[in-house]
């Protein structure tokens, strides 16, 4: 399953290991167990103004989401 970052109000950045369907809804933080929002981060650009199109990194997937060693998704 997926690896996706939320962010507790109190105690900061976790990952949460979700189902695709669930990643947008709000999981409870490992600490305190208070409601974390998840974290989202912006579309790749296309291109770079250094020439290269290699992706920044090699570890996130469509959908935004980050991949553990093992993994058989892609």
């Amino acid at each position: 399953m997926p690896v996706y970052d939320y962010a507790c109000s109190e105690c900061g950045a976790f990952e949460a290991v979700r189902r695709i369907s669930e990643r947008d809804d709000p999981a409870a933080c490992p600490t305190c167990g208070a409601t974390a929002v998840r974290v989202t981060v912006g579309a790749p650009s296309v291109g770079s103004s250094s020439g290269s199109s290699a992706p920044q990194s090699d570890d996130v997937g469509s959908y935004g989401m980050r991949h553990r060693g093992g993994c058989l998704c892609c």
